[in-house]
């Protein structure tokens, strides 16, 4: 339908700067105009007060139909940021922050460079500009599970392997812990994800927090025993335990194995944003080592991480139960069952380790602590050893002074092999019988 100005049908040129809403506004007024409807019903059809349908006719007969847009459209915001804050925006990004997102660099420029740009201005920039930044790619459907309602209730945990720092030491795994219904995180580095450092990871989250009432990870050989169980076992109903399921049994810690990584999704979508954000951290702060990245975890980054994701929980009781620490370092720990030999020695790992304290006890458990401590305990309680570096060596025995001769055999004169073949002919024949 077309649309009357003052002299007549609308301009082309207006048609552009008007969006739908105020196409649908313009044909509202100019039934009012021609008396087709009352400005009551406008105002209830437009949601505006009759005040407000008067201002706008009044504008519309005075400019035409363009009076119908907003008259700051067009015009430059009083609150966009001057022309020489964004070059000097752009320009840090693209020396400092390349290939960081926009979330990131909006907050590092206000950390560092004290200058207050929103995300999405910074995104509009960069678009503008025509400089490439990571974008979030499309996620997948999946179903949505509500979070558990008290503190420690389940507590996913799971090891990233990945580059954090970016080849200025060999790639290492970083542990964490994410708590279902609050979301708070915890995390730290290790060289590798084995049954010491789980063991490690969660004695150091107990001593924070507290015991979980469950652990929900997945099925890596230091979490699940890849053993087969035996006939006796299968009868029995047991199962074969890990080292780190024994120890979350002695706790009273329930071990739920996710068949799938979008099970643990919380934890999962964790480490998707550490090995972003985390990364450039510590890029940041030339840190290469995993000692001090750990401490940069502990006192700096995880504080600041939980203050601003973790929520509340839906009820306020906490789950979580305090241990002391000698009941986490002997139970946190690996034992392994030996057999005493007669001369009192056990072998482990290929070690001989000699025991000093009398023990009438066939068979002990060395138990290897997260210290690097070593114990070898029976019945009685702890028994005091020490290693064996080097193994006696036998000396061999003397060779023999006197050598054996040997004689050669002769055969005597009546030997087979001395007789003659004429001599064998010449021997009567034996006469047999007459029938």
């Amino acid at each position: 339908m077309p649309f009357r100005t003052g002299e007549g049908r609308m301009a082309e040129k207006d048609m552009f700067i008007m969006s739908q809403r105020d196409i649908r506004r313009l044909h509202i007024i100019h039934q009012v105009i021609d008396k087709q409807l009352p400005r009551k019903e406008a105002a209830r059809i437009l949601g505006l007060c009759k005040k407000q349908i008067g201002r706008i006719i009044k504008r519309i007969k005075e400019e035409g139909d363009k009076g119908i847009c907003h008259r700051s459209r067009g015009k430059v915001s009083t609150r966009s940021k001057p022309p020489d804050v964004k070059e000097r925006v752009l320009r840090l990004y693209a020396e400092r922050y390349c290939g960081d997102g926009p979330t990131f660099v909006s907050e590092k420029l206000a950390k560092h460079h004290r200058i207050q740009v929103s995300d999405e201005t910074l995104r509009l920039w960069l678009i503008a500009a025509r400089i490439p930044y990571p974008r979030r790619r499309k996620r997948p459907h999946r179903h949505w599970r509500e979070r558990k309602h008290y503190r420690g209730e389940i507590v996913q945990m799971d090891g990233s392997h990945h580059d954090w720092f970016e080849g200025r030491r060999p790639p290492c795994v970083l542990i964490g812990y994410v708590d279902d219904a609050t979301g708070t995180v915890y995390a730290r580095f290790y060289e590798y994800e084995g049954t010491l450092p789980a063991m490690d990871s969660f004695q150091r989250y107990i001593r924070r927090y507290g015991v979980p009432q469950a652990l929900y990870l997945d099925k890596h050989s230091a979490y699940k025993s890849k053993a087969r169980p035996t006939v006796e076992e299968e009868l029995s109903g047991d199962a074969q335990y890990s080292q780190f399921e024994r120890a979350c049994k002695e706790l009273g810690v329930t071990v739920i194995h996710a068949h799938s990584p979008q099970a643990k999704g919380r934890v999962e979508r964790l480490f998707r944003t550490l090995q972003d954000r985390l990364v450039k951290e510590l890029r940041l702060l030339g840190l290469s080592a995993i000692p001090e990245a750990n401490q940069f975890l502990d006192n700096i980054f995880l504080k600041d991480l939980n203050r601003r994701f973790q929520r509340k929980p839906a009820k306020r009781q906490n789950f979580h139960v305090r241990a002391s620490a000698k009941q986490l370092e002997r139970i946190l720990c690996i034992r392994t069952e030996h057999v005493v030999r007669n001369d009192h020695t056990i072998v482990h790992k290929r070690t001989l380790y000699q025991i000093e304290d009398p023990t009438t006890a066939r068979k002990v458990v060395l138990e290897e602590r997260t210290n690097g401590t070593m114990y070898i305990i029976d019945k009685k309680g702890k028994l005091a050893f020490r290693k064996i570096t080097a193994r006696p060596v036998k000396e061999p025995a003397p060779a023999a002074t006197v050598q054996r001769i040997r004689r050669q055999w002769t055969p005597p004169a009546d030997h087979p092999w001395k007789r003659t073949y004429k001599a064998i002919q010449k021997r009567p024949k034996r006469i047999g019988l007459a029938s």
